[in-house]
């Protein structure tokens, strides 16, 4: 009976250190101790019940506690626990956010953790928008393609000086659209110079002429200057759209001239089988001579010097006839 007693007991110590080690594996990992201790000595106030509520929402607590100390040693006193967890939550990025405000404040620019969380969430990189509006920011427009009043083409390429608007980053355009108007402004200006040479002497009324328009309306930078960094002359349009107009006037013509040939050939095929068929009508008639001779000879109408006469005349027309002949078959040989 000892013996049992003493088993059972013995098991219960055994269930007892390990339900301990659970525990205390437990509290160790929903209360991570390091991270209250760092907190509390760098300034940074929060509880155990935070820490055990982050756990249960799937929150790292060493992310969140360390861009509060970071935030809390940088006097950032809008950075709280509930939003920068709430970020975190969101899909945002707090390590950049927290770091867009540190640089904000340092550089002086007015710049909330609202604000900084909004860009962020809108997908856009809020340290470096911080950076771009501290530091101008050049952008290299691709090359742009215009043709002056003479028709010579010119190909521009431009640098274009901004500054990024932290207060129009949500919601305003971004670069592209900026590169755009900027395109279509050079284009304009080109189109406008009656000489391209005007413009080569003189690049900068291209950039004088675009920072008149309103380029940043809607958009997130403020555009500083627009430098003309290269124009090259590029294909004479003029020249060449006069060349492929006569070309176009060239096939109209030889288009009208090939249908004129073509009523001229009808016309003669026609006036040929008009030919042959009076030829038709010819033997056909010359067919009834001898018959009408043989009758006048017997009847004693003609006499034998008569019909001598006609036959002269008979042989004289086929002489003619061959002759005129002969001139139709070299005629067609020569147009052949």
């Amino acid at each position: 009976m000892n013996i049992i007693l003493l088993d059972l007991i013995q098991t219960l110590e055994i269930i007892a250190v390990i339900i301990s080690v659970i525990v205390i594996g437990a509290t160790f990992y929903f209360v991570p101790v390091n991270l209250l201790v760092t907190a509390q000595f760098s300034g940074v106030r929060i509880g155990v019940t935070q820490l055990i509520g982050m756990r249960l929402r799937r929150v790292p607590p060493k992310k969140i506690v360390d861009e509060l100390i970071k935030a809390h040693k940088a006097s950032l006193n809008d950075v709280k626990f509930n939003t920068l967890e709430a970020h975190y939550l969101a899909k945002g990025d707090i390590t950049r956010v927290i770091d867009a405000l540190i640089s904000a404040k340092n550089a002086g620019i007015d710049l909330n953790f609202e604000q900084a969380a909004a860009i962020d969430l809108a997908g856009r990189d809020v340290l470096q928008a911080v950076r771009d509006s501290v530091n101008t920011k050049v952008i290299n427009s691709p090359k742009i393609e215009s043709v002056a009043q003479d028709g010579i083409q010119l190909i521009v390429a431009a640098r274009i000086t901004v500054r990024a608007h932290l207060d129009k980053l949500v919601g305003g355009a971004g670069e592209e659209t900026v590169v755009a108007r900027v395109g279509q402004g050079i284009v304009a200006a080109i189109g406008s110079a009656e000489k391209h040479e005007d413009v080569l002497a003189d690049p900068s009324q291209i950039s004088e002429r675009i920072m008149t328009e309103g380029l940043t309306a809607g958009t997130a930078y403020d555009v500083l200057s627009i430098d003309i960094a290269d124009v090259d002359i590029g294909k004479n349009i003029g020249a060449q759209l006069a060349v492929e107009e006569a070309a176009a006037e060239l096939q109209v013509a030889r288009a009208k001239a090939e249908e004129k040939r073509a009523e001229a050939v009808a016309e003669e095929q026609y006036f040929r089988a008009r030919v042959q068929e009076m030829r038709a009508k010819l033997i056909d008639s010359e067919s009834e001579v001898p018959k009408a001779v043989s009758k006048a000879l017997r009847s004693g109408n003609m006499g034998i010097m008569d019909y001598y006469r006609l036959q002269n005349i008979d042989a004289d027309t086929r002489m003619r006839r061959s002759f005129v002949d002969e001139e139709e078959t070299e005629e067609t040989n020569d147009k052949e």
